[in-house]
């Protein structure tokens, strides 16, 4: 099975290069973040021509999570249990809205998130502490689901907006003071290590970066930054047997800012058929 995430920075605007991609690089699963519009507005189309199925979690033109893939999905899931909100105005019951960063689907028995972490915006800004909490809030649920599931393979995916270590961005110099490579960020990204989830991409792909703004002649430069991962179980991580990143979709013409990130999985039922038979 060939699972991938990618933040398309609007749907709308690129469904046909995603379409594209997807067929183009036999993707069965791909994980979605900005999609930037609601469940009907996503467009759908394109990709039920192409054999996908879409699950989509938006509520306006920000944000937004969703899911394309050609094998059934199970179990959708939109949010996490304990997922905090932002705005200016709580509710009655003193919760702030929520916001479509999360979403989960069960195919072929591997549970993969879409995930779209607050940006953050500045430190000391309220946005700050919504992303710190709202990555201890993920890491909670995730230890939980590691202890009552751990046959379970379990993949995060998705636009992290962290970046784990210096290399990853293009001169860590720029970013003083910043958002993105701050040590309460980077440790809270260290946490979904320590309760068990690990990168499997990096090993595989030691070197290079998923995102490079639009401004300043980033992308041509090279003045990137590696925000976007894939974070698995450990059962998760023994069904991966490749992983790429697909620095060329930055390319062309009006690409996201952000490209995709992908593995290749030994589904559990073909992981079991290679292992010995012990009589």
């Amino acid at each position: 099975m060939r699972v991938a995430t990618w933040n398309v920075n609007s749907i709308r605007a690129r469904v046909d290069r995603v379409v594209d991609w997807l067929k183009r690089e036999d993707i069965d699963v791909l994980a979605m973040q900005e999609v930037k519009c609601r469940a009907d507005q996503f467009p759908v189309m394109p990709f039920s021509e192409a054999g996908y199925e879409i699950e989509s979690n938006g509520f306006s033109q920000w944000n937004g999570v969703a899911f394309a893939s050609r094998l059934p999905m199970k179990d959708v899931t939109n949010g996490f249990e304990g997922m905090p909100g932002f705005g200016v105005a709580a509710d009655e019951a003193g919760s702030l809205p929520s916001e479509a960063r999360a979403m989960a689907v069960t195919v072929d028995g591997v549970r993969l998130w879409s995930l779209y972490v607050p940006n953050g915006r500045e430190l000391g800004h309220p946005h700050y502490d919504y992303k710190l909490d709202w990555l201890a809030k993920l890491a909670a649920v995730t230890q939980r689901e590691l202890k009552e599931r751990p046959e379970t393979p379990l993949a995060l995916m998705g636009d992290w907006n962290i970046a784990p270590f210096d290399r990853d961005v293009w001169d860590i110099h720029l970013f003083a003071g910043s958002t993105h490579v701050s040590e309460p960020e980077r440790d809270a990204f260290r946490e979904f290590e320590r309760i068990g989830m690990s990168d499997v991409v990096r090993d595989r792909v030691p070197e290079g970066f998923t995102y490079w703004d639009y401004k300043q002649l980033r992308f041509p430069r090279n003045e990137g930054m590696r925000i976007d991962f894939i974070l698995g179980s450990p059962a998760f991580a023994e069904l991966v047997t490749g992983a790429s990143i697909h620095r060329n979709e930055r390319k062309g013409t009006a690409p996201s800012d952000h490209v995709p990130v992908l593995v290749d999985l030994a589904t559990p039922g073909e992981l079991d058929e290679d292992r010995p038979m012990i009589f």
